[in-house]
């Protein structure tokens, strides 16, 4: 197997473990003042990924919402 398509084989596998566990993976086109933001938050609360950051900028919010309901 060439390398190109080894590389494309390991990215597939990684995907379909990812749907496997509920997730999806996404790519996001930011302002640099947004992913500086999401970088803030990752450090003050020790998250390990911006992803994570941005997860529990949306729990914040759903959870504000169920409150406001």
């Amino acid at each position: 197997m060439r390398k190109s398509a080894a590389i494309a084989e390991r990215h597939a596998r990684y995907r379909q473990r990812l749907r496997d566990a509920g997730m999806e993976e996404v790519l996001l086109q930011l302002p640099s003042e947004t992913v500086a933001m999401l970088d803030a938050i990752k450090e003050r609360q020790s998250l390990r990924s911006r992803g994570q950051a941005f997860l529990q900028l949306i729990n914040d919010r759903r959870a504000l919402a169920q409150q406001m309901t």
